[in-house]
């Protein structure tokens, strides 16, 4: 190992394998105690609270790389037991500001021009200041009042530079592991890459902002800054200027002039909608990235943290909070084991009577006890617990709500997320029905209509063809002959119907140009007749078909 790398990442990769061995399992040290470049490592500790709060300082003093991944850590209850957990969940993204030297000369390569040219002012000391960058406030030459995040310089290939140390270590692990392997360490690294280099990208945020404020259109109460395209870069953001306080540093008399109840209830439902409709969140709703406006409204800021919720899962999920809502153990046992994956060792049984009885203790909870967020964690909890992988995005889902179960209790204390589950439910399914109804999705179902018809003679065809000259062969994995024997029967005496139909059909096409004085409903009789007895054929052998399938279906 040593042989491959320079001095300074020899260092960086030690001081990594030092925290990753040190709050580790312990068949890694085994296995690390065995390299030269990691002999010297202590054992892991326990699972105690000043132990977790020992492991956050670690990882803020490692740097911006390691203060994400314990934030990220920090919602895979799978991975980690409480007490880190909570250690992890309150790690601080606030660093010493750089200078104002530093922000001139990065806005100024980014914009082309210098600060005094591109804004009318631009305040030298920082609004904010986190690990990646900072926040200074500003106005443009038109007067809007902006806020510009200006990326902390070098810090890209630190991050990559860390991430690589990590990724070899990792590999590492993995080779020593089961638990690691079981716990696809490596795809959680690749998830954590995906969105620190995502955050590094400030288009990418401009692009969540834009996305964000079209979801939260519908509600007045709610507002999300608009990025200002033409001084937004990859590493400089600029965007509007939002006058208000964070919620945390509202005071209580202040709360009392706003109407709580129908704030939680339009920001819960919003980001219900968030993921269960659009499928983008905002990942990290914490008290802090939430503003009071002076007209009493809520605005949602620092969108580099985003979740992304595949089409599938969105269903699933829908029907799981619907479920977790209504008490329903068998249905959030049921959605939960269908969005999973498990190892043959894994115990379904014990994860169904674990979800059992925790539900039917959030059913009986008092409202202020009812937590959706907590509930989902739990959830992943003992789904890992239980041999049971849940989907990354479950986890990340769950942590933002618990951030907004947080949240809606601030602005209401008698906020029950459990109702608003069940009372948004029906807006929700009617969300998504008309979004599958889009133009773009009508248009592909015509196409495969058209697709299937345009096929379907060629297909009919080749089979009955097949069928003249004996080389029809149906395979079939089963044992009963006889049931192979009859399948086959039904399925060309139904082939044989569908054909005599299409005759009757095209003979009364043909017989429509035939003149008789017999005639039915003011066309050609005998033609009217073949019509008729086609459809009722049809309407037949459909009934025939749903009434075989339903009674297969109730055998199995």
């Amino acid at each position: 190992m040593a042989l491959a790398l320079d001095a300074d990442q020899l260092r960086r990769t030690r001081d990594i394998a030092r925290l990753l061995l040190r709050y580790g399992r312990s068949e890694v040290l085994a296995a690390a105690q065995r390299d030269p470049l990691l002999a010297d490592l202590e054992p892991p500790p326990p699972a105690t609270a000043e132990e977790a709060e020992r492991l956050a300082r670690d990882l803020e003093a490692l740097g911006p790389t390691f203060i994400k991944l314990g934030q990220l850590l920090s919602t895979r209850s799978d991975l980690l037991p409480p007490p880190y957990l909570e250690a992890l969940s309150r790690l601080q993204d606030e660093v010493e500001p750089f200078s104002y030297g530093e922000v001139e000369q990065i806005v100024s390569e980014e914009l082309g021009v210098r600060i005094s040219k591109a804004f009318g002012s631009f305040e030298a000391t920082p609004a904010a200041s986190a690990s990646l960058g900072q926040v200074h406030r500003a106005t443009l030459r038109d007067g809007r009042a902006v806020a510009v995040k200006v990326q902390r310089p070098g810090i890209r290939p630190r991050v990559l530079a860390d991430l690589e140390a990590i990724e070899r270590l990792v590999g590492f692990v993995q080779d020593h592991s089961e638990r690691a392997r079981r716990f696809r360490l490596a795809a959680l690294l690749e998830e954590f890459r995906r969105s620190l280099v995502a955050e590094l990208d400030y288009r990418r945020e401009a692009q969540n902002l834009l996305a964000l404020g079209r979801t939260l259109e519908p509600y007045p109460h709610l507002t999300v800054p608009r990025p200002i395209d033409d001084y937004s870069t990859s590493r400089v953001l600029t965007m509007e200027y939002v006058d208000g306080a964070k919620l945390d540093e509202v005071s209580p008399l202040a709360r009392l002039e706003l109407d709580g109840a129908a704030l939680a209830d339009e920001l819960f439902e919003a980001y219900l909608v968030q993921v269960l409709v659009e499928g983008l969140f905002h990942a990290d709703p914490h008290p802090g990235n939430l503003l009071l406006t002076r007209d009493g409204r809520l605005a949602l800021i620092d969108l580099g943290m985003v979740g992304h919720v595949a089409p599938g899962l969105r269903d699933r999920l829908l029907k799981l909070l619907i479920a977790l809502g209504e008490g329903k153990s068998d249905e959030v046992a049921d959605h939960a084991l269908a969005m999973s994956r498990s190892d043959d060792d894994s115990d379904r049984d014990r994860f169904r009577r674990e979800v059992d009885y925790r539900v039917l203790s959030l059913r009986d909870a008092a409202i202020e006890d009812i937590a959706v967020g907590r509930a989902l964690l739990d959830l992943t909890g003992l789904a890992g617990e239980c041999g049971v992988w849940m989907p990354q995005e479950l986890s990340l889902l769950g942590k933002a709500l618990l951030n907004l179960d947080h949240i809606a209790r601030q602005l209401d204390p008698g906020f029950d997320p459990n109702a608003a589950i069940r009372r948004h439910a029906g807006e929700l399914m009617r969300r998504r029905m008309l979004r599958d109804l889009s133009p773009g999705s009508v248009v592909g179902g015509l196409l495969e209509a058209k697709e299937l018809a345009e096929q379907l003679p060629a297909r009919v065809n080749q089979i009955l063809g097949h069928l003249a000259e004996n080389r029809l062969r149906v395979e079939v994995d089963a044992i009963d002959e006889t049931e192979i024997v009859r399948a086959v029967q039904k399925v060309a005496n139904r082939i044989t119907t569908g054909v005599v139909l299409a005759a009757l059909i095209v003979g009364a096409a043909l017989m429509m140009r035939v003149e008789t004085a017999f005639r039915l409903f003011g066309y050609p009789g005998f033609a009217m007749l073949c019509f008729l007895a086609a459809a009722a054929g049809g309407v037949a052998l459909l009934w025939d078909i749903v009434r075989h399938d339903r009674r297969a279906g109730q055998r199995r």
